[in-house]
């Protein structure tokens, strides 16, 4: 084992030392960031019956890694990371957030330790956008967000020149799209309220999954007491919220709605260097896919929906090659692994009773193993990575900070982006030689920890997995390897700076 690792390392050097610098920035960097999309989703990791002709077109172009990572298994704590550079249990109050909470990112100039992925590839000389699920809250959280005026701080604060975000999640209230810190199509006259409470309603009038079933859409009905609050286009939500009647979306629209702002930001900012975070609802809960997506899969509705992702992921594509972007590091990732039914009735479980979203592995979303944080990612770059590759090598989104970076050719400042090593050979497919551990954070319960090949998840009776031998986590060794254990232990207690 010990010489293995040598000897991968030497490998991985060797090919460093003889990987050129990158000479010239791309013209264009996108991070494609799909939701809840697990690693074996998709036809290019295996799964036949959910066709995505466009992905498998993007990792033809490119390198598909197998031992790629979010920081965590859920959205708001994966997103952090990955913007921040930095773990996020490193800031206690990341959790899976409300529609309504305070925003999470460190704001531009509030600090050099503090400084975003978007502020770096601002100072490389890009223009920056955010489009798509936000989920990192907005405003200062002194006063309640006053959703109908000018919302501040907001994507712009922390280094996007242009946003066009939905607040959080698809499933929580507000169900509007914010654009550079304001509601679209707001009538003033209607103005938004939202609420937290946990009441079953809050206002005299308000239509929810208990006043008013007879409105939900047959894949709308909740299936916990979670879900069951307003109504907004015949899906039930986490939250309260009146008003904003014509502010708000329609379901079946919100992919095409997210993909035409971005093909707008792509052919308005032509002849410019351009950085996109492009964060897709798909294939997030609640499930309601264009019509013409509708049967497209043979997984039902969530096989329908990552069809529907692919489709967006070609529109952007193509609206790259049109504006002339033909120099663009392209990123395709996950924010963590997959949920077959979450909260909605709406007939995933039955349809993957038989598939495993996270094949080969065990879990996923919420949970430390694999299966919840080892997230497809394909990078395509012309003339850096080389088409039709593999790479086997540890790698986590928390790194994007530092290797892009590195990539567009600018200083991350001294203490910043801390838990973010600067792997950009890795990222650009030269070199297998990645992170020599990580540390999963949990969602709750035991964290989990990766050091190679070995893997711990620190509950009360710990598990030790060699997943060489083990992808999928079953056999505990544990008791037969107690020196090992308590090695990952004590460096897990290390990494948390316990």
């Amino acid at each position: 084992m010990k010489h293995a690792h040598i000897s991968k390392w030497l490998i991985g050097a060797a090919l460093l030392a003889v990987t050129p610098a990158v000479v010239a920035k791309p013209k264009a960097i996108v991070v494609f960031y799909a939701d809840d999309l697990g690693y074996g989703d998709t036809s290019v990791y295996g799964q036949a019956k959910v066709p995505t002709p466009n992905l498998e077109r993007l990792a033809h172009d490119g390198c598909r890694f197998c031992d790629a990572h979010a920081a965590t298994p859920i959205c708001t704590p994966s997103r952090y990371s990955l913007l921040t550079g930095r773990y996020a249990f490193r800031r206690p109050d990341t959790r899976i957030l409300d529609g309504d909470a305070k925003l999470i990112l460190p704001v531009e100039g509030s600090g050099e330790a503090n400084v975003t992925l978007p502020v770096l590839m601002k100072r490389a000389g890009y223009r920056t956008a955010a489009i798509g699920k936000w989920h990192l809250g907005l405003g200062a959280g002194e006063e309640p967000i006053d959703w109908n005026g000018e919302i501040t701080p907001s994507p712009r604060e922390v280094g996007f020149d242009h946003s066009f975000v939905m607040a959080a999640t698809a499933d929580r209230v507000p169900c509007v799209f914010i654009r550079n810190g304001r509601v679209v199509d707001l009538d003033p006259a209607d103005p938004i309220e939202v609420s937290y409470d946990n009441v079953e309603t809050k206002w005299e009038g308000e239509l929810t999954a208990h006043t008013n079933p007879e409105l939900l859409k047959a894949w709308g009905r909740p299936s916990d007491r979670q879900h069951d609050k307003t109504i907004i286009d015949g899906i039930s939500r986490i939250g309260h919220m009146r008003g904003g009647a014509a502010a708000c979306w329609k379901d079946q629209d919100l992919a095409d709605r997210i993909t035409a702002e971005a093909e707008r930001f792509i052919r308005e900012s032509a002849g410019q260097p351009i950085f996109l975070y492009f964060a897709t609802n798909d294939i997030h809960v609640p499930r309601d896919p264009n019509p013409r997506f509708k049967g497209k899969s043979g997984l039902g509705i969530r096989g329908d929906a990552t069809v529907q992702m692919d489709d967006c992921l070609g529109r952007v594509r193509a609206a790259l090659a049109a504006a002339g972007y033909d120099d663009t590091l392209f990123i395709f990732t996950s924010d963590n692994g997959p949920r077959v039914s979450d909260g909605y009735e709406d007939g995933a479980h039955d349809a993957w009773a038989n598939d495993n979203p996270a094949a080969p592995f065990r879990g996923g979303k919420y949970t430390v193993l694999e299966g919840g944080t080892r997230i497809p990612m394909i990078v395509a770059w012309p003339g850096h990575v080389k088409p039709g590759t593999t790479n086997n090598a540890l790698i986590s989104q928390t790194d994007f900070a530092r290797s892009l970076a590195k990539i567009a050719g600018v200083d991350v400042p001294d203490g910043a982006c801390g838990d973010s090593q600067e792997l950009s050979y890795v990222l650009l497919g030269a070199s297998d030689a990645g992170r020599d551990s990580l540390v999963e954070q949990p969602a709750w319960g035991p964290w989990g920890y990766r050091k190679g090949a070995w893997k711990l998840i620190n509950s009360k009776e710990p598990q030790l997995y060699f997943l060489d031998d083990d992808p999928g986590e079953r056999h505990n060794l544990a008791a037969e390897r107690p020196e090992k254990l308590r090695e990952l232990q004590r460096d897990l207690r290390a990494a948390r700076g316990l």
